[in-house]
Parts: C-alpha cells; sequence; structure tokens
C-alpha cells in the first residue's frame, strides 16, 4: 500500500527525483536572490560601483578629430555636391544654444549638475513604472559638437531638399537603476543596473521641406531616413553581490529601444515665427497620426 503514496518513510526512486529537483530549484532560487538580486529599500545606497561619464579631454578631442577627417573626406569625394558649410555653422551655433539653456546658462560643474537634474527628472517622469525602480543619473555629458550636412540634393520638380549628415560626438549618460520582480509578490526583489551610454556614431539623409503656400499651419518639415545607421556604445553591470558586465543582450535591447523611439519621430515640423503656434502644429501632427492609423488597419 506505501507504493501508492508520494512520499513515505521508506525513500525509492520517486521520492529522490522530486527532492533532488526541488534542491536544485531552491539553490538557483538562494543564488540569485543573494547574489544578483536586491531586496533591499535603497539599492543605490548598497552598491560600491556607480559609472562615471569618461571625462579623458584628449580621448574625447582625438575621436571628433578622426570623425571629422572622416566626414572631410566624404565631402571631397563629391566636388559638385551644394556645399553646407553655412547650414553647419547655423546648426552648431544652435546647438551649442541648447546645450547652454539646458545647462541654466551655467559653466563648469555648476552647469553639469543642473543638466544631471533636469535629465533625471525627465527619466522618471517616462519610465515605465511597474517594470524599473528610479532611475539615478551619475553623470551625463552633452557633447562639444553637432551634426554635419553635406551633399545637399534639390529633388526635380519638388520643393525638397535632401542631405547626407553625420553626427560623432562625445555625449554620454551614465545611470543606475533596477529591474522589478513582482512575483511572487510586488517588488519581490530587485536587479540592480549600472550603464553608461554614449553615441558612436549616426548617418543618415535628411529632407527638408519649407511649408507650401496654402499650408495650414505653415510649417517647415524636417524627417530622417527610415534607413538611418545609429551605433551605440554601451557598457553595463547586472547584479548586487555578483556582477554581469556587458550582457551583449542588454546591448541589443538598448540599442533596438533607441532606434524605435527615434524611427517613430522621425519627423519634425517647426512653426514659422509670426504665422503658427505649437498649439497648431501638435494638432496637425494629431491629426495626421490618426489618419495614418486609421488608412493602415
Amino acid at each position: 500500500m506505501s507504493s501508492n503514496y508520494l512520499f513515505t518513510f521508506q525513500p525509492n526512486f520517486t521520492q529522490g527525483l522530486v527532492l533532488g529537483q526541488l534542491s536544485i530549484l531552491i539553490l538557483i532560487g538562494l543564488v540569485l536572490r543573494y547574489l544578483f538580486l536586491d531586496s533591499t529599500q535603497y539599492p543605490f545606497e548598497t552598491s560600491s560601483y556607480h559609472p562615471r561619464v569618461d571625462n579623458d579631454v584628449l580621448a574625447r578631442k582625438r575621436k571628433l578629430d578622426v570623425a571629422r577627417e572622416e566626414e572631410k573626406v566624404a565631402v571631397d569625394q563629391d566636388h559638385d555636391a551644394e556645399s553646407a558649410e553655412w547650414f553647419n555653422v547655423l546648426l552648431k551655433q544652435v546647438v551649442d544654444v541648447y546645450r547652454l539653456k539646458l545647462r541654466d546658462d551655467l559653466q563648469g560643474m555648476e552647469g553639469d549638475e543642473v543638466a544631471r537634474r533636469k535629465i533625471e527628472e525627465f527619466a522618471n517622469r517616462v519610465r515605465p513604472m511597474g517594470f524599473l525602480d528610479d532611475i539615478k543619473i551619475h553623470s551625463v555629458d552633452l557633447g562639444v559638437s553637432a551634426p554635419r550636412l553635406f551633399n545637399a540634393r534639390p529633388k526635380d520638380g519638388q520643393m525638397e531638399t535632401e542631405f547626407d549628415a553625420t553626427y560623432t560626438d562625445t555625449i554620454s549618460l551614465s545611470l543606475s537603476t533596477s529591474y522589478l520582480f513582482n512575483y511572487p509578490m510586488a517588488s519581490f526583489a530587485r536587479l540592480p543596473i549600472s550603464l553608461t551610454i554614449s553615441l558612436s556614431q549616426f548617418k543618415s539623409s535628411i529632407s527638408v521641406t519649407p511649408p507650401l503656400p496654402n499650408s495650414h499651419p505653415p510649417v517647415l518639415t524636417l524627417s530622417i531616413s527610415p534607413n538611418f545607421i545609429l551605433d551605440l556604445t554601451t557598457t553595463s553591470l547586472m547584479g548586487s553581490r555578483a556582477k554581469l558586465a556587458n550582457v551583449p543582450k542588454l546591448h541589443e535591447l538598448i540599442q533596438h529601444q533607441v532606434r524605435r523611439v527615434l524611427a517613430a519621430r522621425a519627423t519634425w515640423k517647426f512653426p514659422l515665427p509670426g504665422l503658427a503656434n505649437i498649439a497648431d502644429v501638435r494638432e496637425k501632427v494629431k491629426k495626421e497620426y490618426e489618419e495614418d492609423t486609421a488608412s493602415s488597419r
């Protein structure tokens, strides 16, 4: 009769198999729980590593010099192309103004802290609340360069002008957060993640379309090609006590998500001063999005 029961006082093969599987699962759970996961209330305080942006000025300068030489070669190979150097000077000044305003017109470490705090507030507003813990921005490098345009090509029979664009800069971001495990209960454990994300290269064709005389509201449209090239450099550490460094799948996930967001926002519309306002442009973009969504169904 005892053979009809799974657990008896006399050990048998079935009992040994079940107990062996349970012990392995418990061991794996303990390893994950106490080596890689973090159940403390303040994960940032328990971590012994905080990533930092590389502030090696000479290395950053060499990186930009190499990129500019490559861009110069690309421009020199097409002597018949319309020069866009005047536009590059204007674009560089515009980007520098945005950088300065993000720093509240402050220089040095004080300006860096202002920019870091603003980016941290924005990141925590848009983070998926149920999956990621609070995001801590440790340092940020806003870069020193700007996208460069060359090889302007007015399209025949159209008002649109197309450029080739490259962007290589020292722009980078270092942060820490935790992935939340909500099973078997909410915030059961956290997987600490530390990241440094840097831009290596961006290449694309960019189309500039002026407003039509009868358009309402009149806007200047800027759009990038869906076949753009984006290369990011990612360094990462995952885990609490034991750490996994530079997991390839994490790099692929980050690059995919950045590409997806950039592709979804590949068109920008700029209202002409005195003829349109931002609210009108937003309403137009929303209407066009709804029409595109309805037509794709």
